[in-house]
């Protein structure tokens, strides 16, 4: 058997492996989803009427807040479902999984590739979710094209590819479970610090600068252009060097840290 069909099968075992892990604890998932749908809800119906006054025209209402909140909330969603991930890699290094499997002969890659593939798939599935939600209670984006929706699904998708690279690497170099859901904490902060739920200009002149560059901002402001018609500007083209850059760097980081040898300090 060539190399990577050798890869391809075992990076399939463990994708299989960590969906019913997935299936058999859906708890984790479901605590971590609810966190965007709570939002959702609150700002809507709590904070709705008076946010729309400072983000529409003077006829604005609750519904034009929703319109501005979805793309944030999405991405908001992709960024709690990754912390998952990174819980399920830590309990994988410390229970001693991963040192049975180094003595098995599979592709050493396949255990990382089959977390962030399944990580991508529970994420997609969970802004579907979230976005059924938000139709539900209003949401449209009549004005969308075909094309615009692959676009923006392409953007959801590369996003939670680089968050979820991320969030392995920070799995690989907890200690424990809690440690990891401590250290991918950003990965939900950061939405809240961002052009999610209020626009940059409204924001203190010194923390624009913060809130323009993160990552999740480009990427929000950029979604927010396919769906909803906004300007993109600039924010296209720097959500996906973010995207990139993340992912590369995700990437290398997981590879060296899972190569080391486990009885190494790290």
């Amino acid at each position: 058997m060539s190399t990577l069909a050798l890869a391809v099968r075992d990076s399939s075992t463990m994708l299989r492996r960590n969906l019913l892990h997935a299936r058999r604890y859906p708890s984790l998932t479901l605590n971590l989803l609810l966190t965007p749908v709570m939002l959702l809800l609150l700002f809507v119906y709590v904070f709705g009427d008076v946010m729309s006054a400072g983000i529409g025209d003077g006829g604005a209402d609750r519904s034009a807040y929703l319109a501005y909140l979805m793309p944030g909330l999405l991405l908001m969603t992709v960024g709690s479902t990754t912390i998952g991930t990174a819980v399920s890699v830590a309990m994988d290094m410390t229970e001693g999984i991963i040192a049975r499997f180094r003595t098995m002969a599979i592709h050493r890659g396949s255990v990382l590739i089959g977390h962030v593939i399944g990580s991508v798939l529970q994420s997609v599935a969970s802004v579907v979710l979230v976005g059924a939600v938000g139709v539900a209670i209003g949401f449209r984006s009549t004005d969308a094209t075909a094309l615009e929706w692959l676009a923006a699904l392409g953007l959801l998708v590369l996003f939670t590819l680089a968050l979820t690279w991320i969030a392995v690497g920070m799995g690989l170099v907890s200690p424990n479970a809690e440690a990891a859901g401590n250290n991918a904490m950003p990965l939900i902060l950061l939405p809240l610090l961002s052009s999610a739920f209020v626009p940059v200009d409204g924001m203190p002149g010194w923390f624009q600068p913060i809130a323009e560059y993160q990552p999740f901002t480009p990427a929000i402001e950029t979604l927010r252009g396919l769906l909803l018609g906004t300007e993109i500007g600039h924010h296209g083209w720097l959500a996906v060097a973010w995207c990139l850059g993340l992912a590369v760097l995700g990437y290398f980081w997981s590879a060296a840290r899972f190569a080391q040898d486990p009885k190494q300090p790290s």
